[in-house]
């Protein structure tokens, strides 16, 4: 496994919207990756008991809790972009709240940054050999197309521009934050597409995905794709 350099810190912002069954466990594995961090936890307006869950968050000794609060929902950008202003860390790494993606998983991601290769690291979940929940088949096709229509403009060769787990080195997230304007899933192809046009050194990392169903609490929908093409369309 890929070693952290012994001064790294990462931030990890992790958007929260009613996520009160799955934010400990997932603070769980954020905990026990061996790396130092500090944790933003960005309460987007949760109307369940996250806002209890994430009091009851303590610092330890290699991770520090940031917690802040949207007082009206605003969406997973708008969140990310209060979480990002936060940041502190020599990177900065997206974590939903929801389990679907594995913390433990950090040091891949950020080996090509640590070896001095990529400005930004996409964890995708279509390439490598990592295991994956079978789920919803035109959920995959709707993915694949994103990302072909966003190389298409990009000039990327992405295999995954809708994946949560999106890496920055902290200066170039930090360059970028007050230029960023989608409040909703709009992010992904709003940043993608900024960090292409930036020129930035974009690495992709095969990672592992366990994926919800709608019962389980997944947010995202059709009118969510709807807005993406329009993103890829708006800042292309």
């Amino acid at each position: 496994m890929p070693q952290a350099p012994s001064s790294f810190t990462l931030s990890v912002v992790v958007p929260v919207y009613n996520e009160e069954r799955t934010l400990l466990k997932l603070v769980d594995a954020v905990r026990a990756v061996p790396i130092r961090k500090q944790v933003i936890l960005v309460d987007d307006c949760s109307r369940d008991g996250t806002a209890g869950v994430i009091e009851s968050i303590r610092d330890d000794e290699t991770n520090t809790f940031v917690k802040l609060r949207h007082e009206v929902n605003r969406g997973k950008g708008a969140a990310l972009r209060t979480g990002f202003a936060a940041a502190t860390g020599d990177a900065v790494v997206i974590q939903d709240a929801d389990l679907e993606y594995d913390p433990a998983e950090y040091p891949q991601l950020l080996a090509p940054i640590w070896d001095g290769k990529a400005d930004v690291v996409f964890g995708s979940r279509f390439m490598g050999g990592a295991p994956h929940r079978v789920l919803y088949y035109w959920h995959s096709v709707g993915n694949k197309f994103l990302t072909t229509l966003s190389n298409w403009f990009t000039n990327l060769n992405l295999t995954d521009m809708e994946t949560c787990y999106k890496v920055f080195r902290t200066p170039v997230i930090r360059e970028m934050l007050p230029t960023l304007q989608q409040d909703r899933f709009g992010f992904e192809p709003e940043i993608t597409s900024r960090v292409a046009r930036a020129g930035l050194r974009i690495y992709e990392v095969g990672i592992s995905y366990n994926g919800r169903t709608y019962r389980e609490g997944k947010h995202i929908g059709w009118r969510d794709g709807f807005r993406a093409i329009w993103c890829i369309l708006k800042y292309r």
